[in-house]
């Protein structure tokens, strides 16, 4: 298979876990930094940790709002973009409120939405959403995709990876096929090797985020 560009910059190396300590995260930028990885993806209390970590390098750091749930107001996931914007985010991944969505409320869902975009801006950061697509079906997948490109995101999202199932290459499809070109696709959840991995960018991905991203690394660099 045919990358677009190469495997390293396709990953936003993640740590989420709660029991994370600084001297884990330090790590993570390391690792970030030797492979040269599109970004690190971390919860907003590391983001001006990590923005000293990887000043000087091409590495971004991306921030997980409204995480791992969603379920928080639309003004504190606001907040805590422009939180995480001024500790040097370059990216945000928003988490879809799946009760709002499941009740039909596509109004409040644009809006909670727009409010993370409209933070964002103001610092030129990107921002995904999650859409937690193991809640979802395939009609509600791209309901959710249509809401996001309303609202103005940049990226649809699969999975936060603290739900019950992760990344599929089928939903990852389904969402490029229901954005087109006007969003990018990212998969994340459960992307532990490089098959998988790859699979995901087979199936539309334009960005992958895993925890096991210098596995998968060492494995795609042994085997070309």
């Amino acid at each position: 298979m045919k990358l677009s560009k190469p495997l390293n910059k396709y990953f936003d190396h993640t740590l989420l876990k709660p029991e994370a300590t600084c001297e884990q995260i330090d790590r993570l930028c390391a690792e970030a930094k030797q492979y040269d990885f599109y970004s690190v993806c971390v919860n907003t209390c590391y983001v001006a940790r990590c923005t000293d970590n990887l000043r000087g390098t091409d590495v971004k750091v991306a921030a997980v709002v409204g995480f791992p749930l969603g379920a928080c107001t639309t003004a504190t996931k606001a907040f805590e973009t422009e939180e995480a914007c001024k500790d040097g985010a370059g990216e945000i991944d928003t988490v879809l409120n799946v009760g709002a969505f499941k009740d039909g409320r596509y109004d409040y869902i644009r809006d909670d939405i727009y409010a993370v975009v409209e933070a964002a801006a103001k610092y030129n950061a990107i921002v995904k959403v999650i859409l937690e697509t193991c809640l979802l079906t395939s009609e509600e997948i791209e309901e959710a995709c249509r809401l996001s490109k309303e609202a103005g995101a940049h990226f649809v999202k699969t999975s936060t990876g603290f739900n019950s199932g992760g990344a599929t290459a089928e939903d990852v499809a389904l969402m490029k096929k229901t954005v087109g070109d006007a969003l990018q696709v990212k998969a994340s959840g459960g992307i532990r090797d490089c098959d998988t991995a790859l699979a995901m960018i087979e199936a539309g991905a334009d960005r992958i985020g895993a925890s096991a991203s210098v596995n998968i690394m060492e494995v795609y660099n042994n085997v070309r």
